[in-house]
């Protein structure tokens, strides 16, 4: 099923494009289905192989009995080499979709279904990414504070102890270096999860749009 699902939503990350000599083309923004916002600490974020499959696993566990989204999304896959206009394509796949007990109103409802899922999963991702950032950061922020603590306490009390102060201050610097590198490397790969997570998202909602326009 998942390796399904790969065929039926083609996300390709900028480096892939860059293999094959294309310039990767921005995802379709759709009208009704908030994307995530990607935070502006890390670096853009890349369609990842490894949090798409994330998701099609949490879309596949979640999976509808009976013709639904999915098997309309294939039926729409299938019918993509075929001589025909979108909203063609779109009513042939409807036809399939008639015969297996399928209409618009129940096709529309499933792929809300898998946008919700996508959702609890982002939601998912952001508790335990949280929980990450804080055992990553936040000691080395208590660190960092202990340690400037420590050299105003000491350049208080006596001249002395000037060396040692200096190498805290050295030593809260690298500390400061690493909080840097640190949330950066968080935050580009929250920009991962949420590029690949937009990407999943704009194609199911704009199935719906044109769901919504060419399914009477």
């Amino acid at each position: 099923m998942l390796k399904n699902l790969k065929s039926l939503f083609i996300v390709e990350d900028e480096e892939s494009s860059k293999k094959k000599g294309e310039t990767p083309q921005p995802v379709a923004v759709p009208s009704s289905v908030p994307l995530a916002k990607e935070s502006s600490a890390g670096e853009p974020g890349k369609v990842s192989d490894k949090f798409t499959e994330v998701l099609f696993s949490a879309m596949e566990r979640d999976n509808q009995e009976g013709f639904d989204y999915l098997e309309f999304k294939q039926s729409l896959k299938s019918l993509e080499k075929m001589p025909m206009d979108e909203a063609t394509r779109y009513q042939s796949a409807l036809a399939m979709a008639r015969t297996l007990g399928a209409d618009p109103a129940r096709l529309l409802q499933s792929a809300a279904h898998y946008v919700n899922v996508l959702k609890q999963e982002s939601n998912k991702f952001e508790t335990a990414l949280g929980k990450q950032q804080e055992e990553k950061i936040g000691q080395k922020i208590q660190h960092q504070q202990t340690l400037k603590n420590t050299i105003q306490e000491k350049e208080a009390t006596i001249k002395k102890l000037m060396a040692e102060i200096e190498a805290h201050r050295t030593q809260a610097a690298q500390l400061q270096d690493e909080v840097e590198k640190a949330s950066q490397k968080v935050e580009s790969t929250k920009n991962d999860f949420i590029a690949s997570y937009n990407a999943l998202v704009s194609q199911i909602q704009l199935d719906i749009d044109n769901m919504k326009k060419f399914l009477h």
